[in-house]
């Protein structure tokens, strides 16, 4: 098993070097590829560094360079945070993003100065007294700590941006891929804080086996993610689907809502904007002549809709027109489901059945 875990050592360790040689040496790469996740490279190398000097026994089975491999462990977290703000939001980096970084170098400032500095004798005397066990028991719970909390501020982001879509665009975009990489990490982290609580009753050496085989996990879920970073970058710029404008805030009286509803619905009506599979809330409000916060009050107050919502309610009402036309004997379902404006099977399917209660086979066919 030990060997099959060093091959994947190996594996992991060359590939995020030549995942970095491509980045520094591709100008369309180094173009594509969010530079937060090269930096995840980059630790993913420092700390792969060690292992490989270690299980190679270059200079021997010293601890030390094995405790050089620990360097990243509190980097991972915030950096994974920092790459899904980047993506979802498309803020970049500031200078006061290098506060995330603090506890990572201190903690690396612990491990020089408590685990590599020291002599072997009173690395030795700390060993039989059983105070290394306690240190390192308390810096793992420590860094499972930060990195959960970093996990759970990245979900948090992802959720509300994705809230935040739903009432921007008509239309759904790739999150799925973004989703299931912040899943992966989740579920290492997860069998991490299951295995560290076992250790604490006494069976650290489990704790400390199987977190070599988590963070190699981690590394690989990392790695695939670059590689699919630089073939397709679009996957990573969520923020890039959503360009609002900035307005002031909506002071419309009930009156005018009201009006504006009546020109909204006579709008869909007469010039179908929502046949435009990507058609966004700024285009349907400068097609209104008002601005972005007055039509998400207008949906809101005086249809009780988001956007999203909105404007595939009248997608589904053009798709039963369709599917009651001639056009149903050369198109499928989907074929008309596109015709209506929709650009998603999936979309279109819940759509249909959160409206008409039921999936467009059973409504038409039984």
């Amino acid at each position: 098993m030990q060997t099959i875990i060093n091959q994947f050592v190996y594996f992991a360790y060359f590939q995020s070097l030549f995942l970095l040689f491509i980045y520094l040496f591709s100008p369309k790469n180094r173009k594509n590829i969010n530079g937060y996740l090269a930096f995840l490279i980059v630790l993913l190398a420092v700390g792969l560094t060690g292992r490989i000097i270690y299980i190679s026994e270059v200079f021997g089975q010293n601890f030390r360079f094995y405790s050089f491999s620990e360097f990243s462990i509190l980097m991972f977290g915030s950096t994974i945070y920092l790459f899904t703000r980047s993506s979802l939001t498309g803020k970049k980096f500031k200078p006061a993003d290098l506060l995330h970084y603090v506890p990572g170098i201190i903690y690396i400032l612990v491990i020089v100065f408590y685990f590599m500095i020291p002599s072997d004798q009173v690395i030795g005397e700390r060993f039989k007294s059983g105070e290394l066990f306690r240190t390192i028991t308390l810096l793992v719970g420590i860094g499972l700590a930060f990195n959960l909390t970093y996990w759970v501020l990245s979900c948090q982001l992802f959720f509300n941006t994705k809230k935040k879509l739903r009432n921007e665009l008509s239309y759904s975009i790739k999150t799925k891929f973004f989703s299931n990489f912040l899943i992966a990490i989740g579920l290492c982290l997860l069998c991490w804080m299951v295995i560290y609580f076992i250790s604490t009753q006494g069976y650290e050496t489990i704790e400390r086996n199987a977190r070599r085989t988590i963070w190699l996990s981690i590394a690989l879920i990392i790695l695939f993610i670059a590689y699919y970073g630089m073939r397709e970058p679009e996957l990573f710029k969520v923020s890039e689907q959503v360009k609002a404008k900035k307005y002031q805030q909506s002071k419309l009286s009930i009156t005018e809502l009201d009006n504006l509803k009546i020109e909204l619905e006579k709008l869909m009506i007469e010039k179908k904007p929502y046949l435009n599979r990507k058609l966004v809330k700024s285009e349907l409000s400068e097609m209104l002549g008002i601005s972005n916060p007055e039509i998400a009050r207008l949906l809101n107050e005086r249809i009780g809709m988001n956007f999203f919502e909105y404007v595939n309610y009248y997608r589904i009402k053009e798709f039963v027109e369709l599917a009651k036309s001639q056009k149903v004997e050369n198109l499928t379902f989907f074929g008309l489901a596109q015709e209506a404006g929709f650009n998603s099977k999936t979309t279109f399917n819940k759509s249909f059945k959160k409206l008409m209660g039921m999936p467009p086979k059973d409504y038409f066919y039984n």
